[in-house]
């Protein structure tokens, strides 16, 4: 009879450490869910918000902001850096999603006060900050090209992100920037990366503004990251990467102008790969 007491007394245990096991189980699915619900929120808001033109809006069928963000695992709490703004699309979907919550740093070129792309650049990508409170809260940080760069604090950032920037750099600058990437992230941290993206097999000197998707991964490895996966979330299968005047020839720049623009508005924007990387945890 104790032996029978005993093991209903074990099995009564087991149970309870089971149902405990999936008590916690069920309440970490749910705090993941709702932080996931609050990061689309965050960023749902931001996209449609009127601070944005309608100009911009309509790039959003190309450039996916929300799935793209949400890809990296972006999270309105995060320390973020975004590499060379421009003239700030994606700062305007990231700085009032991060705004009260997380810091947004825009490593972007210095003013070196020369009448340059450079300077000029960072002058408009100024005055924008300042037009709307919206970009308040956002940091600047000096960026150059093929120099080491101090992208934000050393170790600070949960998420570094560049958009079709990798063509700007060529391959000694795609690899110093990851190298710069990976000390501003945290153990841990994501690296991601939007591309126009080279078709395997098809030359680079034919297909002028695209990037090899193998040789990007290549570089990021060999700046101590991790290859975490990627996304046909901006692919374009109508775009076949020869054109005229490159990826140029597409919308928005339509560098031919009026020349075949029909043809051209109906490709669309690039195809574009969406690799995500990761800063290996000591």
């Amino acid at each position: 009879m104790t032996i029978k007491t005993n093991a209903l007394k074990s099995i009564a245990v087991a149970i309870t450490l089971s149902c405990g096991a999936l008590s916690l189980s069920a309440t970490a699915h749910d705090t993941h869910a709702h932080q996931s619900d609050a990061s689309t929120k965050a960023l749902e808001t931001a996209v449609a918000g009127d601070h944005r033109t309608a100009k911009n809006k309509a790039r959003d069928q190309y450039r996916n902001p929300i799935e793209t963000l949400s890809f990296f695992g972006f999270k309105p709490s995060m320390t973020v850096v975004e590499i060379t703004p421009g003239g700030g699309w994606y700062t305007e979907i990231l700085a009032p999603a991060l705004k009260g919550k997380g810091t947004l740093y825009g490593a972007h070129y210095p003013d070196t006060g020369e009448d340059n792309y450079y300077s000029n650049s960072r002058k408009k990508l100024v005055k924008k900050l300042a037009s709307d409170v919206v970009f308040s809260e956002v940091v600047l940080t000096d960026f150059t090209p093929r120099q080491q760069s101090e992208l934000a604090p050393q170790g600070t950032a949960d998420l570094v992100l560049t958009f079709r920037n990798l063509h700007n750099w060529k391959d000694a600058g795609v690899e110093q920037v990851f190298k710069d990437a990976f000390n501003a992230l945290k153990p841990g941290g994501v690296l991601g990366v939007v591309e126009h993206r080279l078709p395997a097999g098809v030359d680079a000197e034919k297909a002028r503004g695209y990037v090899s998707e193998t040789k990007t991964i290549k570089q990021a490895k060999a700046a101590g990251f991790r290859f975490a996966g990627s996304s046909e979330v901006n692919a374009n299968a109508k775009d076949l990467a020869i054109h005229p005047k490159g990826v140029w020839t597409l919308p928005p720049r339509l560098a031919l102008e009026d020349k075949d623009r029909e043809k051209y508005l109906a490709i669309g924007e690039s195809d574009r790969m969406t690799l995500k990387f990761v800063k290996p945890a000591k």
